[in-house]
């Protein structure tokens, strides 16, 4: 089988295609690649040019919407700058469970830190860094200031 290397696309449908141009153009600040108002459509490229893109396909508003879950590799200054700078944005930052937040949390099997936020048609976007430390399963999803705590606990134990 031909190895799989990395994603290069995905596509979500938008009720509104200016609405979210102007939420993943402007809120977020990705490069517009291509866009086809007359066919609803825009692209966005992820990473720089060439190395991933998302399609928004404007479907218009429907009875029966489904909403999606797309997670956004950055840096991991940048998932604990987010919950700030997305407010700044007009976007509420949320946690695992959906709720409004302050910081980022770990999801601890992978480790991860990562920080959740919906776009203007409901679908469920993340910030996500790998974290260097070695898994947590045991822990489950932490907020960021308990991983760092419980990180600082295992370091004072192995003195």
């Amino acid at each position: 089988m031909i190895p799989i290397r990395d994603l290069f696309e995905t596509h979500l449908t938008v009720a509104d295609l200016q609405r979210s141009m102007a939420f993943y153009g402007g809120a977020l600040g990705l490069d517009l690649a291509a866009s086809f108002p007359e066919r609803g459509i825009a692209f966005y490229w992820l990473g720089g040019r060439g190395n991933a893109m998302l399609g928004l396909w404007e479907s218009g508003s429907g009875p029966q919407r489904m909403t999606l879950h797309l997670a956004f590799r950055v840096d991991l200054a940048d998932v604990l700058d987010a919950p700030s700078k997305l407010r700044a944005a007009g976007v509420t930052p949320l946690d695992f469970d959906a709720q409004p937040t302050d910081e980022p949390v770990v999801l601890a099997w992978m480790p991860a830190a990562s920080l959740y936020f919906r776009d203007p048609d409901a679908h469920l976007l993340e910030f996500l860094a790998m974290l260097p430390d070695p898994p947590r399963p045991d822990l489950g999803v932490v907020p960021w200031s308990t991983w760092q705590q419980t990180l600082r606990q295992d370091a004072g134990a192995a003195k």
